[in-house]
């Protein structure tokens, strides 16, 4: 029996609208076929969030085409099949010859997906970023007549600016790192061993809210004392104890979008210190979220944080965020003295305002936020306060 279509997170017509805006930019670059690697693009034009990327795959947008072809391993294809927006004879699964296969890979099965078509005859742009030097060599030699455009990062940078729906699924994403942030000020607890407060955070972050459960469970990160001046440790088999200090991160995430979170939390009374640098913090994210605006830079956000808190007498030596979406990190607009990335209704980012200040101290907080026609609404809701565990 074949296998039915899924429920679809977003409508056809709103896949086609990110299509219609990808083949733009393809114009723009007088290309006629897109060939997109990259497991997050392939996500935002097609609905596929299976993981399936540990070998090659690829989505082939053609401009006179109205759905692209997706092209990956047959085991995979039926995933693909339910997932995707396009129909069946859209859905092409290569070989499990090609899989291990000491000179060939699936990029052999695109290339002799092009050649099928006629579309090696049109310049192609690919993501040379995403690909090995050895995949760009065999496209090169085997399709020897194209003209090959990178495209790298092109339809991320289409990404930066969502649409409603797109929006209305972030939040639901919040709301799921809301519940997981408060889950947490619930299980850590003297005694308590780190590896089982995190199950329950994780727990919370598949179960969800609201009747909207998290869809994939992204990298959970707890950072205890002594290790509170890391960043991206993850959770030890160490036990709680009174006084230890738990910075944690997290993200719900529905759908392959992602709404991060971070919040630190004290086990007994914080100390004079972690106070401190709490407030001025609070302080500094506010006077970023205040920046937040149409035709301001990344950068006016990024130096209102750090105007702040310099004139507080602390630092902070890392950007105060990211563009986030699909997958976390989308790796375009940073929140970064310099980055002139003009602000739009619509982007969304993760105000992350970490600052790993000695090596065995640091302190998290931030927000998830989109841009609005007249300022910032902040998505994630959690309280913004120092979690004392009493």
């Amino acid at each position: 029996m074949a296998i039915s279509r899924g429920p679809q997170a977003f409508p056809r017509n709103e896949y086609l609208r990110r299509l219609s805006l990808v083949k733009s930019e393809m114009a723009d670059r007088d290309i006629s076929v897109l060939v997109v690697s990259d497991q997050h693009n392939i996500t935002y034009l097609t609905g596929y969030t299976a993981r399936s990327a540990y070998v090659p795959q690829a989505l082939v947008v053609a401009a006179d085409e109205e759905e692209p072809v997706f092209i990956l391993r047959r085991m995979d294809a039926p995933a693909a099949l339910h997932q995707c927006f396009m129909s069946r004879d859209k859905i092409i699964g290569y070989p499990e010859e090609l899989i291990a296969h000491p000179s060939k890979d699936g990029y052999d099965a695109v290339v002799d997906y092009l050649q099928a078509a006629g579309l090696e005859k049109h310049g192609i742009g690919i993501e040379q970023y995403n690909l090995s030097t050895l995949t760009v060599d065999k496209l090169k030699r085997r399709l020897a007549s194209t003209r090959f455009v990178d495209c790298t990062k092109m339809v991320t940078w289409v990404r930066l600016v969502k649409s409603d729906f797109e929006i209305e699924v972030m939040r639901e994403a919040a709301a799921i790192s809301d519940a997981a942030i408060a889950r947490a000020a619930e299980v850590l607890r003297p005694g308590v061993r780190e590896a089982d407060a995190c199950a329950e955070i994780a727990s919370t972050l598949i179960r969800g809210v609201n009747g909207k459960p998290g869809t994939r469970l992204e990298e959970i990160v707890m950072c205890t004392s002594p290790r509170t001046g890391t960043c991206h440790i993850p959770w030890s088999e160490d036990i709680l104890r009174e006084g230890s200090q738990v910075n944690i991160e997290v993200a719900g995430s529905r759908h392959g979008y992602c709404a991060a979170l971070m919040r630190t939390y004290s086990i007994g009374t914080p100390s004079d210190r972690l106070r401190r640098v709490h407030d001025i913090q609070l302080e500094g994210l506010e006077a970023a979220l205040q920046a937040v605006q149409p035709g301001a830079t990344c950068s006016d956000v990024a130096n209102a944080f750090y105007r702040t808190i310099e004139g507080k007498g602390l630092k902070k030596e890392s950007r105060c965020g990211y563009a986030q979406g699909i997958g976390w990190t989308e790796p375009t607009a940073s929140l970064r003295d310099g980055d002139l990335t003009a602000l739009k209704p619509n982007m969304t980012f993760h105000l992350m305002l970490g600052n790993w200040i000695d090596e065995d101290f640091g302190y998290v907080i931030s927000e998830t936020f989109r841009v609005t026609p007249s300022g910032v609404e902040v998505l994630t809701r959690a309280p913004r306060q120092i979690y004392v565990i009493s």
